[in-house]
C-alpha cells in the first residue's frame, strides 16, 4: 500500500515536470482575453435580458 502511494508521488512529479507552464506576457494576454470576452458576454445577455423582459411586458 506504502509502496503504490511512493509510486503514485512519483509519477506525479515526473507529470508535472512535463507541463509546459505560460510565460508573464502569455498569461497576461490570456487574462486580457478572458475579461474581454467576459464583459462582451455580459453586455449580450444583459441586452437579451432587457429586449425579453420588454417583449414580455409588451405580450403581458
Amino acid at each position: 500500500m506504502i509502496q503504490k502511494s511512493i509510486q503514485f508521488f512519483k509519477d506525479v512529479k515526473l507529470e508535472l515536470s512535463k507541463v509546459a507552464y505560460p510565460n508573464k506576457q502569455e498569461l497576461i494576454g490570456s487574462t486580457i482575453t478572458v475579461i474581454i470576452m467576459s464583459i462582451i458576454m455580459a453586455a449580450f445577455i444583459g441586452v437579451i435580458d432587457f429586449g425579453l423582459s420588454k417583449l414580455l411586458k409588451f405580450i403581458l
